[in-house]
């Protein structure tokens, strides 16, 4: 029977932050404390954990962990804002990691945010860590549980006897067989469904009941409405601009915010030149 498929991320986490915390920081020689409450008064979010950690070269310290199952453009300002919140609640230092799950594209992804207003830089630097580029070895090697249900993701982890070799050590371990949800998800992605639900040997249905299901899902509903703006907003610069509209589309097309998609919308129906519409965006 499989276990239940509402598996958070600090739960995951949780289960061996030492272990964890050496391998997100590679500061040799780290204790992992507590996992604190991650929480901000005005911002709640259900993909960070925060733990607090102690090493001899650097005393006490946070970590923070930024999970995202794909990698947004706004991640650099957001971890800006996460470490600056995490040490203004805390007065410790803190160590940003921003963890991407799934490969969205060949793109490279900023290790940190830089901004210049009126003469005055903002920077903040975070570790990039792409679970695509680890090396499925780290999982069962050092060992980092945490990234067992991870493993077909992991490079050189999409092979059934490599998955079958992780769900072994999962359905082995009480704390860790809740897991074996996950596995099958990320699973999913790189072998038939058949052939998972066979490995498994459960109803693959329970994953609809699944976060991780549940967000793939809603963001392939946005991306749908997202392609819809940007398709009406190309056929309305050519109608009333013709080609040299056009030449804004790679701009526009950068642009994942659906409200501003909106605007621009309705914008180039109400200007009447194209500084007007480059202004608005």
């Amino acid at each position: 029977m499989a276990k239940s498929a509402d598996i958070s991320t600090k739960k995951l986490i949780s289960l061996a932050p030492e272990n964890w915390v050496k391998w997100v920081t590679q500061i040799p020689n780290i204790v992992a404390g507590e996992v604190l409450n991650s929480e901000f008064q005005w911002i709640s979010r259900e993909s960070d954990v925060l733990i607090r950690a102690e090493s001899p070269q650097y005393g006490q310290f946070l970590v923070l962990n930024e999970l995202q199952l794909r990698y947004k453009p706004e991640m650099p300002k957001r971890m800006r804002a996460y470490a600056a919140l995490a040490e203004e609640k805390f007065d410790l230092p803190t160590y940003p990691v921003l963890i991407n799950i799934l490969k969205e594209s060949d793109a490279e992804i900023p290790t940190r945010y830089e901004s210049e207003f009126a003469g005055l830089q903002a920077r903040q630097d975070y570790r990039v860590i792409n679970l695509w580029e680890v090396d499925v070895e780290i999982a069962f090697q050092q060992p980092v549980p945490s990234l067992l249900p991870f493993v077909p993701i992991l490079k050189g982890g999409a092979q059934e006897s490599t998955i079958q070799q992780a769900l072994q050590i999962l359905r082995a371990d009480e704390q860790l067989n809740q897991l074996e949800t996950v596995l099958a998800f990320f699973a999913s992605f790189v072998l038939d469904s058949a052939l998972v639900q066979q490995i498994m040997r459960w109803d693959m249905a329970v994953l609809n009941e699944s976060p991780w299901y549940q967000q793939i899902l809603r963001e392939g509903e946005q991306r749908g409405r997202r392609e819809e703006k940007l398709s009406s907003i190309e056929m309305g610069l050519e109608v009333k601009f013709g080609a040299e509209g056009l030449q804004m589309m790679p701009e526009i097309s950068q642009i994942s915010d659906l409200e501003r998609l909106k605007a621009i919308q309705r914008a180039i129906l109400t200007v009447n030149t194209l500084d007007q519409l480059r202004q608005l965006i």
